[in-house]
């Protein structure tokens, strides 16, 4: 029998927090970890769309503990703010899912290029400044949601910032290969550290979900916006099969460091199973280099060799 939601195990007693929690994967991701028992906080840049969440949340799940607090992804003062204000001495679970997918060009607040300043730097700043949180907590656990995607394109260290060229598709895998880099060299460290720390990652294969749709939106192609909608319509799997690697990795017992986790069958649909990983994802130089210019970049030092 594949792994569901209803295989996760109780929850009760652990604080989780989940990015993007709003809709789609970190939707269903927080509200199955609040169904069984976990303290969850929905980590969305929007009030409005986060409190509509957590209504409907609530809603699904009445005997649920959760709450909403606003992280922008895209503006490091943000997520120092966020991280300041959390009010557990303790973290079990940190769900690195919120993001953005093939949008036009655009630079974060602290001028990164946006895929990268979001999908990457602004989940590693997070992460750094929770980590003490994270390891005073037993057995805890880093989920960082990544994507098939990283197999159309490894990172450029010359070029971050995609100014020489720029393609939104390209761009977004870079951003998903740098998710697993952050994952990888994590773990080892973590490792070399001593931690009680499982550092993993997970994809949801192709869900139906507005991830998709919202690059051609924001670039103002209402006709590819109409087929890209029709396509995950009939192709996408469901928000809730999309999140159930993800739940896997956040909660199954015997997941272990370093993994990468998604739907069997081939990467698009079934319960979830060990994923492939293109070989500069696995690149234990660039993980140290990318982590050192991470570093750089966030001033976010973890305090790890």
């Amino acid at each position: 029998m594949s792994w569901t939601a209803r295989s996760i195990p109780d929850q009760s007693g652990r604080s989780v927090v989940v990015t993007g929690a709003n809709s789609g994967i970190g939707y269903v991701t927080a509200r199955e970890l609040a169904r069984r028992g976990a303290r969850v906080v929905l980590a969305c840049r929007s009030e409005q769309r986060g409190a509509a969440a957590l209504d409907r949340l609530l809603s699904q799940v009445p005997e649920a503990r959760a709450e909403l607090r606003l992280l922008d992804l895209a503006d490091l003062a943000s997520v120092r703010e966020f991280a300041d204000a959390l009010p557990y001495r303790r973290l079990d679970l940190l769900v690195n899912n919120g993001g953005l997918m093939a949008v036009p060009y655009g630079r974060t607040t602290d001028g990164f290029e946006t895929h990268l300043g979001v999908n990457h730097l602004g989940h590693f700043a997070l992460t750094g400044l929770l980590l003490d949180r994270l390891a005073a907590a037993p057995r805890a656990r880093v989920v960082t949601v990544a994507s098939m995607a990283h197999f159309l394109s490894n990172i450029d260290m010359n070029d971050l910032g995609c100014e020489r060229r720029y393609r939104p598709l390209l761009a977004y895998g870079a951003s998903k290969t740098a998710n697993l880099l952050f994952v990888r060299e994590l773990a080892h460290r973590a490792d070399r550290e001593g931690l009680d720390l499982t550092v993993t990652s997970a994809h949801p294969g192709y869900a139906r979900t507005e991830l998709q749709a919202k690059g051609p939106r924001l670039a103002g192609r209402a006709g590819l916006e109409r087929l890209t909608r029709l396509f995950t319509d009939v192709a996408g799997a469901s928000a809730d099969q999309g999140a159930a690697p993800v739940l896997y990795a956040a909660t199954a017992p015997y997941v272990h460091g370093d993994s990468f986790y998604g739907p069997r069958i081939l990467g698009v649909r079934g319960g979830p199973g060990p994923a492939r990983r293109a070989p500069w994802a696995r690149n234990d130089i660039a993980a140290a280099q990318l982590w050192a210019v991470s570093e750089r970049l966030t001033g976010v030092t973890y305090g790890m060799k």
